[in-house]
């Protein structure tokens, strides 16, 4: 690089001062975020980085040097935003993964919420309930999905990885036009934000879910349950 094309040391500072700004800004958006998914934080977090980067490049241009730091970011999977600065429609992709770990948990709430809608016994298509799959499709045709991820130990799940899109449309799209592949032909550059929820970023976290376990645990003994005991009938009703 050309000394005509470097950064003064002027902008080298100004981009140092607006990583100070930018962290300022991020400390008070956490301070005042009203839950897990606020996105207040969010929007900070992507100034705080953006800021960040532009710091790193110049020091790097001006001086050869680099920061001893990086903060994590989604620009590696997706490109800048390409879409409607005022979008007429939006579209939500979520995807929660979960593991079945108390299968006989599962089996049997479901089977409370199969009696609960049939009072004579099981309904037309036999005891859907009876089986792991079958169990899971009365669930989560019986509970919203944010339901089941709220209460996800209830139902002898155990949460993983989580994704949320938001995605910018000119339009809404017709009814029924993309229900056969709900997720095939997404713009990567429509997409205005997302947010991942991740083991991989909870690793140092690993002893207050231990704590959220005994909680829980204790919990079940103030109510006089035992862990492993079946919980009462679910209201099947939404």
């Amino acid at each position: 690089m050309s000394d005509a094309a470097q950064p003064t040391a002027a902008e080298v500072r100004a981009a140092a001062e607006a990583v100070k700004t930018a962290l300022d800004r991020h400390l008070a958006a956490v301070e005042r975020r009203s839950g897990e998914d606020d996105p207040a934080v969010y929007e900070a977090f992507n100034q705080l980085a953006a800021a960040a980067e532009v710091y790193d490049e110049l020091l790097y241009d001006r001086y050869d040097e680099v920061t001893p730091f990086e903060i994590p970011g989604t620009d590696d999977s997706l490109p800048p935003y390409a879409g409607p600065e005022e979008p007429n429609a939006i579209s939500v992709l979520i995807r929660r993964d979960y593991a079945v770990a108390e299968p006989q948990r599962l089996l049997a709430q479901a089977q409370r919420v199969e009696a609960a809608e049939y009072d004579d016994g099981p309904g037309a298509d036999g005891d859907a309930a009876g089986t792991i799959h079958g169990a899971l499709g009365v669930l989560f045709g019986e509970f919203e999905p944010d339901e089941i991820a709220s209460r996800h130990k209830e139902f002898g799940l155990e949460e993983g990885d989580s994704t949320l899109w938001v995605t910018a449309a000119d339009e809404p799209a017709e009814p029924g036009e993309w229900l056969e592949a709900p997720f095939e032909g997404v713009d990567p550059q429509r997409v205005v934000c997302r947010f991942d929820v991740s083991a991989v970023f909870d690793d140092e976290d690993g002893d207050d879910e231990d704590g959220d376990d005994a909680a829980e645990t204790d919990e079940l003994d103030d109510l006089g349950l035992d862990e492993d005991e079946d919980l009462e009938p679910l209201d099947a009703e939404r």
